[in-house]
């Protein structure tokens, strides 16, 4: 599970014409319309994408995407892995914010959560996902929530359909190179 924040820009002047064979041309000036978040979950090796947009990126939001998670995506799974990164509100104490207890507890038992490291976001699979999406679909102006919304879904319609699996190719033995002040160095006694 990752997020990722996204501007919502207009066009301040209607681009010219294409012609055929060229590259739409637009203006560099724009109108802001305001930020909004993206929130995306994958599961890597089953395929299946999740995307949705909210106009915040808060506790609550947060829980209320992980509630989605579980009761909708994955209602009849025992325990779910969740991978994510330290975001402030990526944390058990959000769904308490947002719910009930009995209800913040249940969801938390259905989840494993594993925090990657900090500065460690190539780890974060669903960050490469949100790339992906980046380049496939929003490396142009969007202007508001909805036609983003739009937008998004069909992406995710498409991702789906093909179920796009990720081929993660970082091994243990890479992890203790790259990742070498995280891992303990053992020497023996010398007697």
């Amino acid at each position: 599970m990752d997020e990722k924040p996204y501007q919502l820009l207009d066009d301040a002047r209607e681009p010219p014409p294409m012609r055929l064979g060229d590259n739409q041309k637009i203006d560099s000036e724009y109108i802001r319309n305001g930020t909004c978040s993206i929130f995306a979950f994958v599961e890597p090796l089953g395929g299946t994408h999740h995307v949705s947009v909210r106009e915040h990126r808060t506790a609550f939001d947060w829980a209320e995407e992980i509630k989605y998670l579980v009761d909708v995506m994955y209602p009849d799974v025992e325990k779910i892995i969740l991978v994510m990164d330290n975001l402030n509100t990526h944390k058990p104490a959000s769904l308490y914010k947002r719910y009930l207890a009995e209800e913040a507890r249940r969801i938390i038992k259905r989840l494993e959560i594993h925090y990657t490291p900090k500065h460690g976001s190539w780890l974060d699979i669903a960050e490469i996902e949100l790339n992906v999406m980046t380049r496939q679909c929003l490396a142009r102006r969007i202007e508001n929530i909805a036609k983003l919304r739009e937008e998004l879904a069909a992406w995710k319609v498409e991702r789906n359909t093909i179920a796009a699996k990720v081929n993660w190719q970082f091994r243990t033995t890479d992890a203790r190179v790259k990742l070498s002040s995280l891992y303990p160095k053992f020497t023996t006694a010398s007697e």
